[in-house]
């Protein structure tokens, strides 16, 4: 069994379907991965990456995206 298959994935409690974005710490990697194509394509981010995101989440700087 891999690592990613052990992994314990999390989405928003908000999401009430199987169209959301899952993400997972895996090591010091944040994984994110699409609830309605588990086995498909996984993005990982190094938590500086992951922390600048959040950050610009935060701050809105994708509210015109």
């Amino acid at each position: 069994m891999s690592v990613v298959e052990t992994t314990v994935w999390l989405k928003s409690k908000r999401c009430d379907s199987n169209a959301c974005v899952e993400v997972a710490l895996i090591g010091q990697v944040v994984a994110m991965r699409d609830s309605k194509d588990p086995d498909g394509p996984i993005l990982r981010f190094t938590r500086q990456e992951w922390d600048a995101f959040t950050a610009g989440l935060h701050e809105g700087d994708f509210a015109s995206v």
